[in-house]
């Protein structure tokens, strides 16, 4: 019923838009906007499509497209539950952002900043230290240690005694990212480095050095090169909001919004919410009409072709074969086929215990066969390629089958013996022999006999004068 409702709603959005979004035409007495039509054409005849439609084409497709889920919801398609939840999720992923506008997010960011800024700057603010780090492994024995405190120390006199610390950063620092900056790590923040290192950086002052200290990392010899607040909301104000949208917060924020919304409206559920949303919106908004109902509809068309057409055909072999029986000439190849396999042993025995393996086997079923007589377990005896091949293929078969000389052939590593085994077929013999050319035309006619019963089924009218008016851009 609720999803009635929303068709109900977009029914109201056509008659308010009535007066300049004129009926183009009426399908089984459901009416189509102009705009609807328009939105459909121009979209599937944009730039970049190779087919492209005159007005006058597009409405057949449009008509049976329309047919097809008059049918659809005839049968109930849009009552099944997977439908409904499927359509809802879409629904909602189009409203949802109606919820919040971009005080919202300004209010939510400062939020962050005001919390971020209070953190930062009572623990010191920003400092921008740099450092030389002699680098010692956590498994490092007593005397490794010692060695590399010995370093540190040796670094740190010299630097006391004048030399150059961002040049003995550059020659000796393990940490090789700064140490090329002459150690400058940057502006970090509380909680961004280790806390050995950071409790050395926040005691000390501007320009003050420390003495090796030692972190989970080895040896450090810290210099803070300067100290500062933290940086203005204006400077943050786009990385802010870029970090509520990858974390999520943003949908966080609109779970708020719903919740208070139905509070204030009494609403019981969010799905009952969520609908009239979408009905308001839509009927403000016809672009949000036509794609609300275009998923709709296009959810429905699936369900429904696949049950006349796309899934009836794959599964019905009897049908299958007769429209192959009766449509045989259409499927002639240019050159024989080699209908059968390629394969490759360990041993010569194996040649002749392959064939007799598949002999009188449906060859649809010759892959599970010989996987169980011969690869069944972890020792794999045979390498099979099966299939319908033409000329150029395979290597082996073109050799053995079709005696091209000069091919080729390439040994299989482990598997040193080639043979081939099947029939050369001048024409298809069977549907199974081209398959997917035969699925794929008897969907067409099934779906050409379905479109012609759907016309007789249902009532359908076009406006002409209408027609004539469709903006094509």
């Amino acid at each position: 019923m609720r999803l009635k409702t929303l068709a109900v709603a977009l029914a109201f959005t056509t008659a308010a838009f009535a007066q300049s979004d004129p009926i183009i035409m009426t399908i089984n007495g459901v009416p189509v906007t102009r705009s609807e039509f328009e939105y459909s054409f121009n979209k599937n005849n944009s730039e970049g499509v190779i087919d492209k439609k005159s007005v006058e084409e597009y409405v057949d497709l449009f008509v049976n497209y329309k047919l097809k889920v008059a049918a659809a919801i005839d049968a109930g398609m849009d009552t099944l539950t997977s439908f409904k939840t499927e359509f809802a999720q879409y629904r909602d992923q189009q409203v949802r952002p109606s919820f919040v506008n971009d005080q919202d997010i300004e209010d939510e960011a400062k939020r962050i900043y005001d919390r971020t800024q209070h953190y930062v700057d009572s623990l010191g603010g920003l400092a921008n230290p740099t450092h030389i780090l002699i680098m010692v492994n956590q498994r490092a024995s007593e005397q490794e240690k010692e060695k590399a405190k010995q370093k540190a120390d040796s670094i740190y006199n010299a630097i006391m005694q004048g030399a150059d610390f961002a040049e003995l950063a550059k020659k000796h620092s393990d940490d090789k990212g700064s140490g090329a900056r002459g150690g400058d790590i940057g502006w970090i923040q509380p909680g961004q480095t280790v806390p050995a290192f950071e409790k050395t950086v926040y005691s000390l002052q501007v320009g003050e050095m420390s003495q090796p200290v030692l972190s989970d990392y080895g040896y450090h010899i810290v210099k803070l090169l300067g100290k500062k607040p933290f940086l203005p909301y204006d400077s943050l104000k786009a990385d802010i909001i870029t970090f509520i949208d990858r974390r999520g917060i943003r949908d966080n924020i609109i779970d708020e919004k719903i919740e208070e919304a139905m509070k204030a409206n009494n609403y019981d559920s969010a799905e009952k919410l969520m609908e009239d949303r979408a009905a308001s919106l839509a009927a403000q908004d016809s672009d949000l009409a036509n794609l609300i109902r275009e998923y709709h509809d296009g959810l429905l068309l699936y369900e429904i072709s696949n049950k006349m057409v796309w899934d009836k055909a794959q599964k019905d072999e009897a049908g299958l074969a007769n429209y192959f029986k009766k449509n045989k000439k259409k499927y002639k190849w240019d050159s024989p086929r080699f209908k059968g396999m390629a394969y490759h042993v360990k041993e010569q025995a194996d040649v002749k215990a392959v064939k007799k393996c598949v002999k009188g086997v449906a060859f649809d079923q010759w892959a599970e066969k010989l996987r169980t007589t011969f690869n069944a377990d972890s020792v794999k005896r045979i390498r099979v390629e099966k299939g319908i091949f033409k000329l150029g293929d395979s290597p082996l078969v073109d050799r053995d089958v079709f005696k091209k000389k000069d091919v080729e052939v390439k040994t299989i590593p482990d598997y040193p013996i080639d043979a081939t085994y099947g029939k050369v077929l001048k024409a298809p013999k069977e549907y199974t022999d081209v398959r997917g050319q035969v699925v794929a035309d008897y969907q067409d006619q099934l779906e050409k006999e379905w479109v012609a019963e759907l016309r007789k089924r249902y009532t359908f009218e076009v406006n002409q004068s209408v027609l004539a008016t469709v903006n094509k851009h």
